[in-house]
């Protein structure tokens, strides 16, 4: 077995990116490891089943993608164009993954919510825990723009899962037809779906 030190990493990064490309179910054990450079026995040391390994990716991926909306959000720039930068630092990423590797990734999880929420009550749990915690961060810039009277919306939940769901509607369109210019009309959406007041330049 690799050492204990960085087999598992090295499962958790060969796991991601594969998913990433192909997605789950199309995934086996053995391509797995052969992709980390570790013999077989190392996946079921550390995972007791690919589903705890999705499990493990999936989690990973929130704590560096929450990192990043944290910094972002909670940044010193007015609310709405925190919000703008959270998008614009959206389509970015997709643009960054199509010069990689030729082709849009769109997101982990909006792509495992279509291939695994039936399929894994596990997976689902843990999935709409993640979207419910995005849109909770969204929500709280809503409501600062509210405050300053710069939206027209009543119930900033709401109002903040829809902007989640905007977001990942067209990251989805994007992949599919493998354009980041999908994308471009992200923000003139989100200003109208609040109703805004103020176009907020960045």
């Amino acid at each position: 077995m690799g050492r204990t030190s960085d087999a598992k990493e090295k499962i958790l990064t060969a796991a991601h990116s594969l998913i990433e490309q192909r997605g789950y179910s199309a995934l086996g054990v053995a391509e797995i490891c052969k992709a980390a450079g570790v013999p077989k026995g190392s996946f079921y040391y550390f995972f007791e089943s690919k589903e705890a390994l999705a499990l493990a990716v999936i989690d990973e991926h929130w704590a560096e993608e929450r990192r990043e909306w944290t910094r972002i959000l909670g940044g010193d720039a007015e609310p709405l164009q925190r919000m703008r930068q959270l998008f614009e630092a959206t389509q970015a990423s997709q643009l960054a993954g199509k010069e990689s590797c030729g082709a849009i990734s769109g997101c982990l999880f909006g792509n495992l919510s279509l291939e695994m929420s039936n399929q894994t009550e596990a997976v689902r749990e843990r999935l709409q825990e993640i979207f419910e915690a995005q849109a909770e961060m969204v929500g709280k810039v809503i409501a600062e723009a509210q405050a300053r009277g710069e939206v027209a919306v009543t119930d900033t939940r709401a109002a903040a899962q829809s902007v989640v769901a905007q977001l990942e509607g067209q990251v989805l369109f994007a992949k599919l037809y493998n354009n980041t210019s999908q994308l471009g009309s992200l923000w003139a959406n989100c200003l109208a779906l609040l109703g805004a007041q103020v176009p907020a330049q960045v």
